[in-house]
């Protein structure tokens, strides 16, 4: 068995005391750092706070700088885009004008082919297909609300027992050909007089494509052309127009 020997003197009253109070030193001490960190703490949190509220105004200031500069760019945009869209209008209505003018200008080059060169040479060009024609009427027109049909024929040359219906175009297609086709179906009805008649077809044209032209003459009709300053009857020997 071992023997514990204590060397050191009892610690007196004090000793407990003077201990005592140390401890409640680091004690007091201990919560004093405490406090002190704490409000450290609050003040830190305080102006992250702060600065978080600084931030935020900040991106908000940017956020509506930003915004009032799209919109900005936007109204100048939609300027211009209206500036433009107006110009186009502008353009649009003076490039329309000048198709109107265009189209008058074709319609008097048409009127004037119509009247200086198929009307006055329908005599002599069908006279010598044997056709002796000698009446050429202008724009016959007729509208027959009982038969539902109507018509108009650009020129008609007739004489005693027969007529031409011709059709002029500044530009013949195989629709007008067509056209025509039809033209020449309602004649008779809406003009019963003319019952007996030998009635021809023909088409003219300041253009006429081949194919047009060939179309045209396997439909049996008469094709005029304009050749330098007269115009001709373009069918061979060999074609027998269609009799309707």
């Amino acid at each position: 068995m071992t023997n514990i020997v204590y060397t050191d003197p009892a610690p007196t009253l004090d000793d407990v005391w003077r201990l005592f109070m140390e401890t409640s030193k680091q004690i007091q001490e201990l919560k004093l750092e405490n406090e002190r960190r704490s409000q450290e703490s609050k003040q830190e949190f305080k102006e992250f706070r702060q600065l978080m509220q600084e931030q935020k105004q900040e991106t908000d200031r940017r956020f509506q700088e930003q915004k009032q500069e799209a919109d900005r760019r936007f109204q100048e945009q939609k300027q211009e885009t209206d500036r433009e869209f107006k110009e186009i209008r502008r353009l649009f209505k003076q490039q329309n004008k000048e198709l109107e003018k265009s189209i008058g200008r074709l319609g008097n080059r048409l009127g004037e082919f119509v009247e200086g060169f198929v009307a006055p040479a329908a005599v002599r060009l069908f006279k010598k297909h044997n056709i002796d024609v000698h009446v050429v009427s202008r724009d016959v027109e007729i509208n027959n609300p009982n038969l539902n049909l109507a018509m108009q024929i650009d020129l008609l040359a007739k004489n005693g027992d027969s007529c031409i219906l011709i059709e002029v175009k500044s530009n013949l297609s195989i629709d007008d050909v067509n056209d025509h086709l039809e033209r020449m179906a309602k004649f008779k009805p809406l003009f019963p007089e003319y019952a007996k008649y030998k009635v021809y077809g023909a088409v003219a044209g300041m253009v006429i494509p081949q194919n047009v032209s060939r179309y045209a003459y396997r439909k049996g009709f008469f094709v005029i052309g304009q050749t330098g300053e007269s115009v001709k009857i373009l069918n061979d020997e060999n074609f027998k127009p269609v009799e309707w």
